[in-house]
């Protein structure tokens, strides 16, 4: 069989580059809102500490999964959590310090007179001249003011600005350049956002126990197609490998039937091998997770380099039961799929089934 790229067959592939660090276009970010902030340092370096524990450790134990701040780390801890000392109008709801990176909820109580990115601009300076301080000796010439973003009157008397695109910014800037932000937009999304906060240290632990299974891996082949894909990918080779697709006309009863059928040949060693579009699809699929059975999932949606699954996926993951198949490439619109692409998946199912 001739083998089929679909990556190059995305319809999407003509669009601009994905990028996690575009703000919400029309959004006042000077009004009311709870904002989740991720920043990552300069490089990747991990500058704040270091994680440790065992990721199967219960919370509340000493080997419960957690960080160790460097000194460094615990500086821009104490920046973050100061938000509220200079900026009344901002609540600080959460942080998490990671290696490499920090993730933060803040919550803007009511009209900023600027908006929140004067704010973190103001927090990366005090956290540069801590890191300058710190990490390469750099005493600063004047007491830092923590937190506080340029005043009106510095930024226009600023210098213009100089092309610094080829700079080292590893000398004497902690921070990559921009932040990602996501917008409280739903009930009960600050306690998954706090959750996902505090999760953070145990599934970066898994990660490091289970490495391959978490790793993005690229150009998989598979029944003359390539895919990335996240999990076991040994999946692909179990010998039994079943398509589960259900028509959407099926009853409660009908699903039913469908759910106990696959769930039988699931736990005799056949692998379920499906999108999940139709509710009778995602019936099946969730029934064989929850029960801990092997799973090949096919998203329309690809991953990023720094992708990783989420929730109970990553856990799936870790116990070699799952694996994650994108046939094509990542976006970060969000976007409807289309029925040709439904068809699309449903038949890359099936060739996924087909021994050779």
């Amino acid at each position: 069989m001739k083998k089929e790229t679909y990556e190059a067959q995305k319809p999407f592939a003509g669009e601009k580059k994905p990028s996690m660090l575009r703000r919400c276009v029309g959004h006042d970010y000077a009004s009311r809102q709870i904002y989740m902030i991720t920043m990552v340092t300069e490089g990747r370096r991990p500058l704040f500490g270091q994680v440790v524990g065992k990721s199967d450790a219960p919370a509340g134990s000493d080997d419960a999964p957690h960080i160790e701040l460097s000194p460094l780390g615990q500086r821009v801890s104490d920046e973050w959590w100061a938000a509220s000392q200079h900026h009344p109008e901002v609540r600080v709801l959460a942080l998490q310090m990671m290696p490499d990176h920090l993730h933060g909820i803040l919550f803007v109580q009511e009209q900023m007179e600027k908006p929140l990115g004067m704010l973190l601009r103001g927090f990366k300076q005090s956290c540069n001249r801590h890191y300058r301080e710190l990490v390469l000796g750099i005493v600063p010439p004047v007491p830092s003011v923590p937190f506080v973003a340029l005043t009106t009157q510095q930024t226009r008397q600023a210098p213009a600005k100089k092309d610094r695109r080829n700079e080292d910014r590893s000398r004497g800037l902690l921070f990559a350049r921009g932040y990602n932000d996501k917008l409280l937009l739903r009930e009960g999304q600050l306690e998954t956002w706090i959750h996902y906060l505090n999760d953070n240290p145990r599934r970066l632990l898994m990660k490091r126990e289970h490495p391959d299974l978490f790793r993005v891996q690229r150009n998989v082949e598979a029944a003359g197609m390539t895919f990335s894909a996240i999990g076991n990918r040994f999946l692909l080779e179990r010998p039994v490998r079943l398509q589960v697709q259900c028509s959407r006309r099926l009853s409660v009863t009908e699903i039913q039937e469908q759910v106990a059928h696959f769930l039988t040949e699931a736990r005799q060693g056949a692998v379920l091998v499906s999108p999940a579009i139709s509710p009778g699809e995602k019936a099946v699929m969730r029934a064989a997770f929850n029960e801990g059975l092997p799973l090949i999932f096919l998203q329309e949606n690809g991953f990023t380099d720094l992708a990783k699954p989420g929730g109970k996926r990553m856990e799936a993951c870790a116990r070699g039961q799952l694996l994650i198949l994108a046939p094509w490439q990542h976006h970060n619109e969000q976007l409807t799929i289309s029925r040709s692409q439904c068809l699309k998946l449903n038949d890359i199912a099936r060739l996924l089934t087909v021994v050779p």
